[in-house]
């Protein structure tokens, strides 16, 4: 247990910490867990965990303030885990940093799942982050900016390239219209979704099989995008 993945569980509900203990430490997490938020804030510093799952609804401060106080000096993957279903709820969180959002109630097999991306997300930011992404027939050299799909390679502009990049570069996490209008076009052009719609558009059209049924570069309704790579 010396090396397995350390998570920190910050949730008030304690049926919630003591389900999510029980299966992650069937697996073979090591788990510790929090109430409040400053309380895990300060577990966050003095523990290092490799993930931190978060709920919204904390006694002390809400979740979405525990975030942007963790995203100050760490990059741990946060995993929040909330009641809170609308589209601003989930907004706010991953504007405030959240790589990942499940709604409660959960399945274990999905918060697995959504564990062993973050696992892996964890992995790449303790680690020098792989340089060439792999999602099916596609690869993405992020060094030499080189996009192929079956060893052909794909004419791609610049904005579509930054595009991609910023996208494959996160890949498994959800990324905001906000947060990607600000990454690749600016600050200023962070309320114009429209930019962003018409070149989704040409990047599935250059990188699908089928545009209309993506595979690699989904819609995550209301939010945002997620870009799906092999493991």
């Amino acid at each position: 247990m010396s090396n397995a993945p350390h998570i920190l569980v910050i949730d008030d509900e304690l049926q919630i910490q003591r389900a999510i203990r029980t299966i992650l430490t069937e697996k073979n997490f090591k788990v510790i867990t929090a109430s409040k938020g400053e309380e895990g804030l300060t577990l966050a510093a003095t523990n290092e965990p490799d993930i931190i799952i978060l709920d919204l609804g904390l006694p002390d401060m809400d979740g979405v303030e525990v975030c942007g106080r963790l995203r100050e000096w760490t990059q741990c993957p946060i995993i929040v885990l909330s009641v809170r279903d609308s589209e601003r709820d989930k907004v706010a969180a991953l504007d405030a940093g959240a790589d990942d959002y499940l709604t409660k109630p959960f399945g274990i097999e999905e918060l697995l799942a959504r564990v062993r991306v973050a696992l892996r997300h964890s992995a790449r930011t303790k680690n020098t982050q792989s340089k060439v992404i792999t999602a099916g027939a596609l690869t993405i050299d992020l060094v030499w900016h080189i996009v192929k799909r079956e060893n052909e390679e794909i004419k791609l502009t610049g904005t579509e390239y930054k595009l991609l990049s910023y996208l494959a570069s996160n890949h498994g996490r959800i990324l905001t219209h906000q947060s990607i209008l600000t990454h690749v076009w600016g600050p200023a052009d962070a309320n114009h979704t429209e930019y962003l719609r018409v070149y989704m558009r040409q990047l599935r059209k250059k990188l699908e099989v089928d545009p209309e049924r993506p595979e690699y570069i989904l819609t995550e309704p209301g939010i945002g995008y997620r870009f799906m790579a092999d493991e």
